[in-house]
């Protein structure tokens, strides 16, 4: 089987778990809570599943070669490559994907996904990082 002419073996198995481990708690859950209730299901979901992540990721950001006293903080880096941001929204606007394509630039993570559980339907969408960044190379840690 293929999927947009890509064979299956060569889909990203990755997303796919992430993205499974999500429409399940959307399933399970609905879409009346807030975010912290979500990032406790994905992780639940994640864990059952044997994806790696990091929740809470502190995500420094290099200006002119030096960190800022300022830092993005990440809801989940999985596979230590793919960034997950998670919204409980009624809608996804602009300003959430710009959210992303930012935490992308900081992290210089290859990879990300924008989750909503707020809308009757999870609401995905995927990024891939800038082709460069500004900042430095990742120093991604936990932080929860």
């Amino acid at each position: 089987m293929t999927q947009i002419g890509r064979p299956k073996d060569l889909r990203d198995e990755q997303t796919y778990t992430i993205i499974g481990a999500a429409m399940e708690a959307h399933r399970i859950l609905g879409h009346r809570f807030l975010e912290p209730v979500y990032q406790g299901a994905l992780a639940r979901e994640l864990t059952e599943r044997g994806a790696s992540f990091l929740r809470e990721v502190d995500l420094p950001i290099c200006y002119k070669g030096l960190d800022l006293d300022v830092r993005y903080r990440a809801d989940f880096v999985c596979y230590n490559s793919i960034l997950v941001e998670v919204k409980a929204l009624e809608r996804l606007t602009d300003k959430e994907g710009s959210q992303v394509i930012n935490y992308l630039a900081a992290s210089r993570l290859g990879r990300g996904i924008l989750l909503n559980f707020g809308a009757s339907s999870l609401q995905v969408r995927r990024f891939v990082g800038p082709a460069y960044a500004t900042t430095k190379t990742p120093s991604v840690k936990s932080v929860g």
